[in-house]
């Protein structure tokens, strides 16, 4: 197992390196996830890409280097105390990097002579094959598939050259897997959407949320998604709205404070019953906050969003099969129940990309719109909102029947006419709370993983699942005591396996990346037990398999 970083200021063409070098390592039989640092400016700064690959999966991060490629010397300054002692810093022999590790290689010199100056990552890309002893067979197809044409030539060239510069140190044991997909989690999201027949998608750019929007956009044409990007989010929820109540398969994504615009329409929707899905891609706030950073901090926000009480449901994703899945679950629930479901991701997961098996379209369940229980007649109107036992009424699509379909952001009555009735107001709330007794039936455990046998119990949700899996592996190395509960459907939250573990271990330790704990506070508020420790994290930077393992190590006093 190998674990790299790529460094440089924006605009060095780190990203693209990345990105080649990811493919190359695929290709070669690896399994790898890698996560993206970057700052919110287009040049400049510094950014980083850190790669771990092997011949095991891999679903989180660690933070000791095995190798370095600073194309500046403040990458090597950032970094170096991270870097293990048999590690190797590859940088040009320019830099004034006095390190014993250090591998100087004529970089910029074997750029200049290719005659582009801007190939030096490319001839970077090269050696850095060569040093984990990785065949350049697929190099030419990687390269016409990631670069323009003109480009393919002089990229080739300089990954050949800089491959010639070293010898190979570290030799990779790539193991023969089932095909793999290489994908970041905006992607599997957008894959999701697709399996699951989506028609439409609206969105304004909102940083982390973007690439979902392109994926989108590049997948208009291939698969007959009506896309538009909107002048705002809030015009950007109310056209998924207004597609959806046309019948299609409609969804919207932003950001947490896009989301913040979004908050009336997404009250639209609960009380006009219009099955909706949005994407919360979450980054640290308020207002701005940091815009190419993560956090889960919008959790309490999303489960209360929006004036009034209404049912909705939150999912929070865990990993990239997570995005696939849980997405089309969630469009197939929001036709089901006729309410607004949420998505929470985060910057980590939607710029993360890792190598998973192919996707199974076999288990995605799809729910079609049923017409009208019974056909509307002159003597008896179509009731759009018809008081059902589970809630749930009949819903007619405008122009695919010969009813009249209503709805309306005031209150009104099964025929979807505006009231000021008491009685009826009672009964359409009662209505619509209804509906969550029936999701619940649906609801999904949190995944238990580790020790049945625990006494210390983890929870978590969403992006921090593959850490702490991994922080739970290594704990009961040593003693088989530790167990983890991590949550994809949070609301309404699943207690059931949580109040059996509950009822059996010494203490709780909430893991969250917010500052209060904001899962802990949901626990309580829901299956009335208390977390004893938390371990948060709320710099911007995720939790890493290493700040689980410290914060338990500090909790407990060593391990």
């Amino acid at each position: 197992m190998y674990n790299i970083l790529l460094g440089g200021a924006a605009g060095d063409g780190i990203e693209t390196m990345s990105a080649i070098f990811e493919k190359m390592l695929k290709q070669s039989g690896c399994h790898l996830f890698t996560i993206r640092d970057f700052m919110s400016r287009v040049r400049g700064g510094h950014n980083f890409t850190q790669i771990r690959f092997g011949n095991q999966p891999f679903h989180a991060h660690r933070d000791t280097l095995n190798g370095i490629f600073a194309i500046d010397e403040t990458t090597y300054l950032e970094h170096q105390s991270r870097l293990s002692y048999d590690g190797f810093i590859l940088c040009d022999e320019s830099l004034a990097i006095d390190d014993f590790r250090a591998i100087k290689c004529p970089l910029k010199k074997t750029a200049a002579n290719l005659g582009n100056p801007k190939v030096i990552n490319s001839v970077a890309t090269g050696a850095l094959l060569k040093l984990f002893d990785m065949p350049l067979d697929q190099a030419a197809d990687i390269l016409k598939a990631s670069l323009r044409d003109d480009l393919v030539e002089v990229n080739l060239s300089a990954i050949k050259m800089g491959y010639d510069l070293l010898n190979a140190t570290h030799h990779l044991s790539p193991v023969e897997t089932s095909e793999q997909l290489l994908l970041s989690g905006n992607t599997a999201i957008g894959l999701g959407a697709v399996a699951a027949g989506i028609r439409f998608y609206s969105a304004y750019p909102m940083s982390p949320s973007t690439s979902l929007l392109d994926f989108f956009n590049a997948q208009s044409s291939a698969m007959a998604i009506a896309v538009e990007q909107a002048e705002d989010e809030i015009a950007a929820i109310n056209m998924a709205i207004g597609a959806a109540y046309a019948g299609a398969t409609a969804m919207t994504g932003t950001s947490g404070g896009g989301f913040s615009l979004m908050v009336e329409a997404l009250g639209f929707a609960g009380i006009a019953e219009i099955p909706l899905v949005a994407v919360d891609v979450q980054r640290p706030g308020p207002a701005t906050g940091f815009p190419t950073r993560t956090e889960q901090s919008d959790l309490k926000f999303v489960i209360s969003a929006s004036q009034g009480e209404f049912p909705r449901m939150v999912i929070a994703l865990r990993d990239h099969a997570d995005c696939f899945y849980q997405t089309a679950r969630s469009l197939a629930l929001a036709k089901k129940y006729q309410l607004p479901v949420i998505l929470l991701s985060d910057q980590y997961l939607a710029d993360s990309t890792t190598t998973v098996p192919l996707f199974d379209v076999n288990k995605i369940v799809h729910f079609d719109q049923p017409g009208p229980m019974v056909p509307a007649t002159d003597d008896l109107p179509y009731q759009r909102y018809a008081l059902t036992e589970n809630g749930i009424s009949p819903l007619a699509i405008p122009g695919k029947s010969p009813a009249l379909v209503r709805v309306d952001s005031d209150e009104h009555d099964p025929w979807g006419q505006i009231t000021e009735s008491a009685t009826i107001r009672n009964q359409m709330v009662n209505k619509r709370q209804n509906k969550l007794n029936a999701l619940k039936e649906e609801l999904i455990e949190p995944e238990f993983w580790g020790s049945h046998q625990c006494q210390s119990l983890l929870v978590g949700f969403g992006s921090t699942s593959g850490a702490i899996k991994e922080a739970i592996d290594i704990l009961n190395q040593n003693e088989n005591n530790y167990g983890a509960l991590i949550f994809g459907d949070i609301y309404p939250l699943p207690t059931e396996r949580l109040r059996h573990f509950a009822a059996q271990v010494v203490d709780i330790i909430n893991v969250e990346q917010n500052a209060t704990g904001q899962l802990a506070s949901l626990i309580r508020e829901e299956a009335l037990i208390n977390c004893d420790h938390s371990i948060l994290k709320y710099d911007g930077r995720q939790l890493s398999v290493d700040d689980i393992l410290n914060g338990i190590k500090n909790l407990k006093g060593g391990f």
